[in-house]
């Protein structure tokens, strides 16, 4: 196999594009479905994320009068393009190795910011009230929780590269493959103030309660996605359940990448997938109100940051 086919393959079907699509989708189903039963009700059917999409396909595009058409229609594609080629950055341990002409940890680092950035641009070009709120919310949420993930990722890197007789190393493969060969980092305690980091950034950047607020509906009736309809509102969602995907197999990668192959690790690597969708989505968005804007900001700069800091202290004495 050609490498340009094989960097295809990883982008549009495994473990990018299609599958990633699918197994997004199905994640957010899980995440409705659960929490539906654990607050009484039935809730809809596993696949309604499926039937959502579909029924936004056939569905007309509506452009406001005073939106600037092509960046109106062209942030949501941006936004789908960016998350594809993350997916395909992020290693599943024995099962997929990226092609490193991809890049590395910190290229995935700089795309998942695209996100938050086409949500900013996409609002601010809808020429709603609504939207421009969403736009100043979304910056001020994101200029928050940046720091911390970039001092988690330093942490890891130089965890690794010290280990490996280097100053720190960003290939994922490599982060990877010493956790398999010397133990995952949830177990190890100098990482815990970065799993512990990690654990309260992914959330805002999932935009999932309690740090849902660019997007909130009680508030800004979802803010830059206000005045999105049809295809192109699908495409948000596509980027959505794609970002869901990127960002929990980041952690994964990150500080519990399973030492299995081939089929089997495969399925644990699904079943980790899961149990983290589960208790990391579903169970803290249901167990807490949503946060004010300057709530949030304040949060960020103080525990998670904090938490980061420590977590490159700590591994710089400690190796």
């Amino acid at each position: 196999m050609s490498m340009q086919l094989g960097i295809l393959i990883a982008v549009f079907l495994f473990p990018g594009g299609l599958f990633a699509l699918a197994l997004g989708l199905i994640l957010k189903g899980l995440d409705r479905r659960v929490a539906a039963r654990l607050q009484g009700r039935i809730g809809p059917p596993l696949r309604q994320p499926f039937y959502d999409l579909i029924k936004l396909a056939f569905k007309r595009t509506m452009v406001p009068t005073f939106a600037n058409q092509p960046v109106f229609l062209g942030a949501p594609l941006v936004g789908v393009v960016s998350m594809l080629l993350a997916v395909a950055l992020v290693p599943l341990s024995g099962v997929y190795d990226p092609n490193p002409i991809l890049g590395n940890l910190i290229v995935l680092l700089y795309i998942l910011m695209i996100p938050a950035v086409v949500l900013m641009i996409a609002g601010s070009s809808s020429a709603s009230p609504y939207g421009a709120i969403g736009f100043s919310r979304e910056m001020t949420l994101m200029l928050a929780y940046e720091a911390p993930i970039v001092l988690v990722v330093l942490a890891v890197a130089m965890r690794v590269g010290m280990a490996q007789g280097e100053v720190m190393t960003f290939s994922l493969t490599e982060i990877i493959a010493y956790q398999r060969a010397n133990g995952i980092f949830l177990l190890d305690p100098v990482m815990w103030p970065a799993l512990a980091a990690f654990a309260l950034f992914f959330p805002a950047n999932l935009g999932i309660i309690p740090f849902d607020i660019p997007e909130a509906e009680t508030e800004v009736l979802e803010g830059p996605l206000l005045e999105y309809t049809g295809p192109a509102l699908g495409l948000f969602k596509v980027m959505s359940a794609l970002k869901a995907v990127v960002v929990l197999s980041l952690g994964i990668a990150l500080f519990a990448p399973l030492n299995l192959g081939g089929v089997w690790g495969f399925l644990g690597w699904l079943l980790e997938l899961t149990l983290l969708m589960e208790f990391g989505v579903t169970a803290v968005r249901l167990s807490m109100g949503r946060m004010r804007i300057d709530q949030a900001f304040a949060f960020f700069l103080k525990w998670p940051l904090l938490l980061a800091t420590a977590s490159v202290v700590t591994v710089a004495l400690a190796t």
